[in-house]
């Protein structure tokens, strides 16, 4: 895989009912890659920083761990994975397949305060999917005319949505949710050799926009993970900043190719204790290995 390469989102399944303007899709193809890549698989991934959590469900949907944990600090982001998760995956998705979607209807739903978690579960999938850019950080506003012209409903896929909402509650048993601060998380299992950790942060630039959440000390984190006996891949802003951390506290780092939700071609980084898996990978075979069948 070339990491000069983008990377096909729309091959890669989507599993998350969530979109979001610093989503992973294009992550995914090299996680796969990553874990492929290590002596023997690991007994549980984890995103710290969780969101909408597209790399750690395909992990599990691949059948590249045993074990799921997702961590999210965002009360509303939590109340999603809570409802999926505690055996109200089915209420939640139905309430989304019998929504009819209408500018008086999402005013409705937003202006009322939740009295049910899953009232709180619909209303956040529902503000992620009707305001621009799947931004829910306090005002951000609803789509005007979304894609062709489609307006509010462009970005609704209430049959698409409950499916991938049944799938996740069916693997509830394998996937554990933690309602809190991913620093503290990483903290508490710096130790352990089988977990995999996938560590997104909220990014330098754009996390004061995009995410409620986003006071994040990056050097504190750098200094955290180089502690961490487990395997971990970290994707951050492509800033001298960052590439300058990583270098401090003996990562390395690589610029990828990626393209933001406006469809332009952008980079990130992907940063780790040994990335010759990527760095051999230019050189792979798609067809080697149905594993990777997707890029």
């Amino acid at each position: 895989m070339n990491p000069r390469r983008v990377i096909n989102v729309a091959s890669v399944p989507h599993r998350s009912p969530f979109r979001y303007p610093g989503g992973k899709t294009w992550l995914v193809p090299y996680v796969r890659l990553w874990l492929h890549s290590l002596p023997s698989p690991p007994s549980e991934f984890s995103e710290p920083f969780a969101g909408g959590a597209i790399v750690g469900l395909s992990v599990l949907f691949d059948g590249l761990c045993n074990r799921l944990t997702i961590v999210e600090l965002d009360d509303d982001v939590a109340s999603v994975w809570k409802t999926i998760l505690n055996g109200n995956a089915e209420s939640l998705a139905e309430r989304i397949a019998s929504f009819r979607i209408s500018r008086e209807s999402v005013e409705a739903v937003l202006g009322k305060c939740p009295e049910t978690l899953v009232d709180q579960a619909f209303s956040t999938i529902l503000r992620n999917r009707v305001q621009r850019g799947g931004i829910m950080a306090p005002g951000a506003s609803l789509m005007k005319h979304g894609e062709n012209g489609k307006g509010l409903s462009s970005r609704w896929y209430p049959q698409t949505l409950r499916g991938r909402i049944l799938a996740i509650g069916e693997k509830r048993h394998r996937i554990r949710f933690v309602h809190g601060d991913g620093i503290q998380y990483i903290r508490e299992n710096a130790d352990r050799q089988d977990l995999a950790l996938l560590i997104d942060p909220p990014y330098t630039v754009a996390g004061r926009r995009l995410y409620v959440h986003s006071e994040i000390d990056h050097a504190k984190l750098f200094q955290l993970v180089s502690s961490v006996r487990g395997q971990l891949l970290m994707t951050y802003d492509n800033v001298q900043e960052i590439r300058d951390l990583a270098h401090s506290f003996g990562f390395q780092a690589e610029e990828i190719a990626m393209k933001n939700t406006h469809h332009e071609v952008m980079s990130e980084l992907l940063v780790g204790k040994n990335l010759d898996w990527l760095r051999s990978s230019e050189r792979w075979n798609p067809g080697q290995n149905s594993l990777f069948e997707c890029l």
